[in-house]
């Protein structure tokens, strides 16, 4: 475990603090990653970017938010209902917590709504137009009353509410319309409840030259009369619920897996979180929805607007190569194609980095592939912490394994709305005879690693990927991340020693280039900083650079403020969560905090020490790393943290990846000491980071290319700006 005497900054615990202490230090958590989906929905405002990509921006802000609900907003109802009084680190209590959660939440969802009708006029303008009902024209309408009759309807089940027929079980998103009728016989009423079927699109596109669409509920409405014919409808709405969807793993869980199979089945029966109401509904209908769904203790509240925010995505598949960014294809490392496409004979040769989605994440796969057909490789070995549902890399290790070879894959169970997909893979891994271990109960195996045993002519060599990103084909094509390749026999040794850890709970020992949680990885990242604070006291620069998703530890966040109290200059790219409050006099004025939110999501965790010089200077420590700064990654995950030693890889990732993140002022957002973002204006020098790696290859995947060209330009870091 960590060393208390590297980790602790002060005497006081953050506990220990009082609540305005805490305040003082901290950003809540929630509320913060709240302020993040915020600047995801900004980007929906941006007229910078394509019509269409802004629908894109919208749904995923109401995606995110989903996610949000069903996870963090249920976990703090869980402790409200199980009277849990333990405070944040902000100092606030789960009530308090649940309390400005819901009012931020509330006014982000007003801001959707009006982004939409932004959104919604300006599509139509584009031709692009999303009708009511009141704008179907008479030969539209034959063509939808037809669709309607053989694509919808029989579809849809009417569920009729009465005594004898409890309120029906909705699942998690779901989507309903309820209604109160009158038979027309004799004036007798009916409740009837009608939920729409995931199946069903949520958008049904209008047949012509130009793109109309109409909503599903809208057409459902239209023809009310058929679905109830001899009724009359005297009122009726909408409603969309959220329901808890974590799952949490008992420490007395003796078969993980029969766990998870059982605990994904109650997953869809969670309680509901969050109740969406269409405005408008009646009093008497809105209190049936409510009790039929056991719903007393959910967040309700109103929406004048469309409700599925995150179905708006389906939009964006309209064939508008116009409205959309323009089609990008990755390149191939360059130094692979001089070796003929031999990955090992590449990466025997010097270390290489590939820079995704700039790079193709096809180099994993090949490397992998290459693995599986080669006769003289004897054993691989593979953390499998999200694949995909289309995984080329399974297919590889299946293929390993099938053609005799020793093949190990470390599949986490508890890798979050992916674990029932895990299971699959994990049976298809072991019908062809993969050896697959599912990792610890109480800890999450996060790390991204893949080793390859090798035979050669002097002995076996081992190769090894690094990865700060997922093993997902689908996901490297969006997500910026870091895939690291080398036969350095360090690394080899370190990686069997992480791969032991998981699979026979052996203990590491004398690592050479990794650090690993849960046991050293915080101590070490607090070495490092102390280091760069004696630095400051000596009189040489001390600078620290990272990159990551979130920053919430309270003991390196302290350690962070305890640098700058000593001269420690600090830049941080965090695109998410940031709990530390930047830029306060006598606390942490020295500590600047960015946010990157474009068309690439920024997911690459990187962290630079000066090493007594400024950065970017050679001699300064660089660590590439699976894991954000945050008490998970350090306490219930299995993460690595890598020293890059090769010069070119070193200058790669700090010379352009990290002071590209860092000059970035066209998606850039600074974060204020009162926890408020401003976007970043840019100056008389613009630039943009995703548009750079797009049009600039990258150092060490250029090989020849590099040495006879300059293409590649000196960015330099402008302070100040």
């Amino acid at each position: 475990m960590d060393n208390p005497a590297s980790t602790a900054a002060f005497d006081e615990t953050p506990s220990e603090r009082t609540v305005e202490e805490a305040r003082a230090r901290y950003f809540n958590r929630e509320l913060s990653w709240l302020a993040f989906n915020r600047r995801v929905l900004e980007e929906a405002c941006n007229v910078a970017h394509p019509l269409l990509e802004r629908v894109r921006f919208l749904s995923i802000s109401g995606n995110n938010l989903d996610e949000f609900f069903m996870v963090r907003v249920a976990g703090l109802k869980g402790q409200q209902l199980l009277n849990v009084e333990e405070v944040s680190v902000d100092g606030m209590t789960p009530v308090q917590q649940l309390s400005a959660i819901t009012e931020e939440a509330d006014r982000l969802t007003a801001s959707q709504q009006l982004v939409w009708a932004d959104l919604r006029e300006a599509l139509t303008e584009a031709g692009v137009a999303v009708i009511s009902r009141d704008q179907i024209d008479e030969e539209s309408g034959a063509w939808l009353d037809q669709h309607f009759r053989e694509q919808i309807f029989p579809v849809l089940t009417p569920q009729v509410i009465d005594p004898a027929h409890p309120f029906p079980f909705i699942p998690n998103k779901g989507f309903s319309l309820i209604f109160d009728l009158k038979r027309l016989s004799d004036g007798e009423p009916i409740r009837e409840l009608l939920m729409v079927p995931a199946t069903l699109p949520r958008f049904i596109r209008i047949p012509g030259e130009a793109a109309r669409y109409i909503s599903v509920e809208n057409l459902i409405r239209r023809h009310i009369c058929t679905i109830f014919p001899g009724y009359e409808m005297l009122g009726g709405g909408a409603f969309r619920i959220i329901r808890d969807s974590d799952i949490e793993v008992e420490e007395e869980a003796e078969d993980l897996v029969r766990y998870f199979r059982s605990a994904i089945k109650r997953r869809r029966r969670g309680r509901v979180i969050r109740l969406k109401l269409e405005a408008g509904m009646p009093a008497e209908l809105e209190a049936l929805v409510r009790t039929g769904l056991d719903a007393s203790e959910a967040i309700v509240s109103e929406s004048t607007g469309f409700l599925g925010i995150s179905d708006l995505e389906a939009l964006v598949e309209e064939d508008r190569p116009d409205l959309k960014f323009p089609p990008y294809s990755p390149r191939f490392p360059e130094r692979i194609r001089e070796h003929g496409g031999d990955c090992f004979a590449a990466i025997k040769d010097k270390d290489i980095v590939v820079h995704h989605p700039y790079e193709s994440f096809e180099v994993v796969v090949e490397f992998l592939k290459q693995a599986a057909a080669d006769p003289d490789v004897v054993a691989i070995k593979q953390t499998l912490y999200r694949a995909g549902k289309q995984s080329a890399v399974i297919r590889a290790l299946i293929d390993a394994a099938e053609a005799g070879k020793s093949v190990t894959a470390v599949v986490e169970l508890k890798a979050r709305f992916d674990e029932e997909q895990n299971l699959l893979w994990a049976n298809a891994l072991e019908r062809a005879g993969v050896q697959v271990v599912y990792g610890f109960i109480d800890w999450k195996t996060h790390a991204k690693v893949s080793m390859v045993v090798r035979r050669e002519e002097k002995g076996y060599r081992t190769y090894c990927h690094f990865g700060t990103g997922n093993y997902h084909p689908l996901t490297a094509r969006i997500y910026t991340d870091l895939s690291f390749f080398t036969a350095d026999p360090r690394a080899g040794r370190d990686a069997s020693q992480l791969f032991n850890y998981v699979t026979g709970y052996v203990e590491p020992r004398e690592l050479e280039l990794l650090s690993m949680s849960p046991h050293h990885l915080r101590g070490a990242i607090c070495e490092k900083i102390e280091r760069e604070m004696e630095n400051a006291r000596a009189g040489k620069p001390g600078v620290v650079w990272a990159k990551m998703n979130s920053l919430v530890d309270p003991i390196i966040i302290d350690k962070l403020y305890a640098a700058c109290a000593a001269g420690v200059e600090i830049d941080l790219v965090i695109r998410g969560i940031c709990c530390l409050r930047p830029g306060v006099p006598g606390l942490s004025e020295n500590i600047r905090v960015k946010s990157i939110v474009g068309r690439f999501l920024e997911h690459s965790r990187i962290w630079c020490f000066g090493n007594g010089g400024e950065l970017p200077n050679p001699d300064a420590f660089v660590y590439v790393s699976s894991a954000d700064w945050m008490p998970r990654n350090f306490d219930r995950r299995v993460e690595y943290m890598l020293r890059i030693e090769n010069p070119t890889v070193h200058a790669q990732i700090l010379d352009q990846v990290m002071v590209a993140s860092l000059i970035d002022n066209e998606q850039s957002w600074r974060l204020n000491a009162d926890g408020s973002y401003d976007r970043i204006s840019p100056d008389d020098k613009p630039f943009n980071l995703h548009r750079y790696f797009m049009t600039n290859p990258s150092l060490s995947g250029r090989g020849a290319a590099l040495r006879n060209s300059d293409a590649v330009p000196k960015l330099r870091l402008r302070r100040g700006k």
